[in-house]
């Protein structure tokens, strides 16, 4: 995909602390039209990507190296950013700061995936 091409795609923060797991939804979003930022695996880290931007959306493991990542999550609200998240968890039984939020429960489809991002728009 050209420069300009990408420009023009959503963006989304990948924040997962499986490399194996990060890598492949990196290469499913890039393979659904979004451009992939990142990804980052753990909570310091995603704190400081998310303080720099360049991405319109995330999705996030919610438990990141056995850390519940609740300040990742109340980082990118106060910044207005659409989050997905993810988990290998039952959804329902998620924290208070984690269930106003779209939740896929792993594994998931593309469908699910492609679904849970349809709202998130280009950020400039």
């Amino acid at each position: 995909m050209s420069a300009s091409a990408d420009a023009e795609r959503v963006r989304i923060l990948v924040i997962e602390d499986e490399p194996v797991v990060a890598m492949g939804l990196a290469k499913l979003l890039d393979s659904l039209g979004f451009q992939p930022v990142g990804p980052v695996a753990s909570i310091d880290k995603a704190l400081h990507v998310v303080e720099r931007g360049g991405f319109d959306g995330a999705l996030l493991d919610v438990n990141l190296r056995g850390e519940w990542a609740a300040p990742v999550v109340e980082r990118l609200a106060a910044n207005n950013i659409p989050i997905v998240l993810t988990t290998g968890y039952d959804a329902g039984a998620l924290p208070a700061p984690y269930c106003h939020h779209p939740t896929l429960s792993k594994p998931f489809r593309a469908a699910e995936l492609t679904e849970a991002l349809a709202g998130i728009q280009r950020r400039d």
